[in-house]
């Protein structure tokens, strides 16, 4: 038996997301929302007067504008990229190397934002901070749930979104805290900058202590590993009845794909029995609202709304900014604690609703004349109550989401392409918001209302619940189902909680059209 640690169980799993989880999306949280506030500064529009909006006009500002929002969108397009490599890396090295080399790419990315003089040594920085983000952005919530216990993955995983949020706010208040230095030194962008090192340096060093996925373990033949790992996450011994269940599970659920080549174009194969192409839409549809629901708005460009749309100080609109992602942080924690009690669509329902009707009301309020502070107050409110019900379903719980419809052997492969897909949308909103707002103003608002309407309709038609399911027999409601219609109905009636051996074989059983009743599991 190989360990890598003397810890185990419930102390393992801490570990786990105080050494990588945290880190990890603290740098994903704060790089994404970095640049944006920096580029404002005097100190950092004389090194790139290329892309200076703070005194020009006209014309030239139009263009510094576009080439400001190429620049700081150059993160997202490392991002899509690093998240579509895990495609590839992540089912050859496994989940620890590939966060690893996101460790790497990220601190490369890091050192030449830094120390750069130049706009083109800036901007490849950003692409390839921006690699390392994508690629912890997949394997990190997908060593996460293939790690974790049924009943507690939904928590283990919405982690993420905490870390994530809590990089926003960090990032705004630091930035904020810098802005006070004196405005001929660089430091007042550097300095901000050069902190978010300090997470990468944690991973680096931490990230071969814990033990590796025993899925991808047992995908690739390491059985007697995968044994170990798994004791280890669960606190158990290697040759206890539960770990033999669960690891007769896992290769029970790839024996009977044993022909496939567990390759994309599965997906969109006509012999498709599995609803592959299916499952692969849920993942795209979700990360897609992830992004167009309006919480990248909110979060990137807050002080800007609070500056340009709603005509308050540059020194309050900072504060306010700041305040409203620590808010968000706060909120947070409804999630983790309602998403393995509530379920998951319950939470993206109540989320997607209350978005709609935030997104709906800015509409309203930003409407009206810019001196009417009646409504720059009312439009302020609802941007921190949009902010309280965004974390609630999208904070966290669509990463975990697709990594839990997907079948073990393309679970990678699915969370890749559609967190590539969330980063692509990612860098639509960063680019196109800065036109919108100054062009057609009050009516963006009323796009992301509509869009945030369709999210409870799609989920409590098409989104079966995957609280509290194995993810091995969560293939089995979509295998099974007679049509879509009725893969929501299937998802209710599997077993829930911890599974023995048994009901793996009983739900095979089933499949092939014996009939065998399931237990159900409290």
């Amino acid at each position: 038996m190989y360990r890598h640690t003397s810890l185990s169980g419930r102390a393992l799993r801490m570990a786990q997301v105080i050494l990588v989880v945290a880190p990890a999306f603290i740098i994903f949280g704060y790089n994404q929302a970095g640049a944006g506030p920096l580029a404002t500064l005097q100190s950092w529009v004389k090194v790139f007067p290329q892309i200076d909006t703070v005194n020009t006009h006209g014309a030239v500002k139009a263009k510094n504008s576009t080439g400001k929002g190429a620049v700081i969108a150059a993160f997202q397009v490392g991002a899509l990229i690093g998240a579509l490599s895990c495609t590839f890396i992540s089912e050859r090295l496994g989940r620890r190397k590939t966060i690893f080399c996101g460790a790497i790419l990220t601190i490369i990315g890091q050192l030449l934002q830094t120390s750069a003089f130049s706009l083109i040594q800036f901007t490849v920085g950003r692409i390839i901070l921006g690699m390392g983000v994508g690629q912890f952005s997949v394997a990190v919530p997908v060593l996460q749930s293939e790690c974790s216990a049924a009943k507690n993955r939904g928590q283990h995983v919405i982690a993420d979104g905490i870390f994530m949020c809590l990089g926003y706010a960090l990032c705004n208040w630091i930035d904020f805290g810098f802005s006070r230095l004196p405005h001929q030194t660089t430091g007042q962008w550097r300095g901000p900058l050069a902190i978010s090192f300090f997470p990468s340096l944690v991973i680096l060093a931490s990230v071969f202590i814990m033990p590796e996925s025993p899925r991808w373990l047992v995908r690739v033949n390491r059985v007697e590993e995968a044994s170990a790992s798994l004791a280890a996450y669960k606190g158990l011994a290697p040759d206890d009845e539960a770990i033999k269940a669960e690891i007769a599970g896992i290769e029970l659920s790839l024996e009977a794909t044993a022909n496939s080549k567990g390759v994309i174009q599965e997906m969109f194969s006509k012999d498709d029995d599995e609803r592959l192409l299916y499952r692969f839409g849920l993942c795209i549809v979700l990360q897609f609202f992830q992004q167009m629901c309006g919480g990248n708005l909110i979060s990137v460009y807050a002080s800007t709304i609070f500056e340009s749309n709603l005509h308050m100080s540059t020194s309050l609109s900072k504060i306010l900014a700041a305040c409203a992602l620590t808010w968000k942080f706060l909120c947070c924690f409804i999630s983790f604690f309602a998403i393995d009690r509530l379920g998951r669509r319950t939470l993206f329902m109540i989320s997607g609703t209350g978005m709609a009707v935030c997104m709906a009301a800015m509409a309203v309020t930003t409407s009206f004349p810019a001196d009417n502070k009646h409504a720059s107050i009312a439009s302020a409110y609802f941007i921190f109550l949009f902010n309280l019900f965004y974390p609630i379903g999208f904070l966290g719980g669509n990463f975990l989401y697709c990594t839990e419809v997907a079948p073990v052997r393309l679970r990678v492969a699915m969370a890749s392409i559609s967190t590539a897909n969330h980063w692509l949308w990612n860098f639509v909103v960063v680019m196109v918001t800065p036109v919108a707002l100054d062009t057609i103003g009050y009516r963006y608002y009323i796009m992301y209302a509509v869009l945030s309407a369709c999210i409870p309709v799609l989920v409590y038609f098409f989104y079966p619940e995957t609280m509290n399911r194995n993810l091995e027999l969560l293939n089995h409601a979509f295998r099974d189902a007679s049509s879509p219609w009725q893969i929501v109905s299937m998802a209710r009636h599997l077993p829930q909680g911890e599974v023995t051996e048994a009901d793996f074989l009983a739900q095979n059983e089933k499949s092939d059209g014996t009939s065998v009743e399931m237990k159900e599991h409290a």
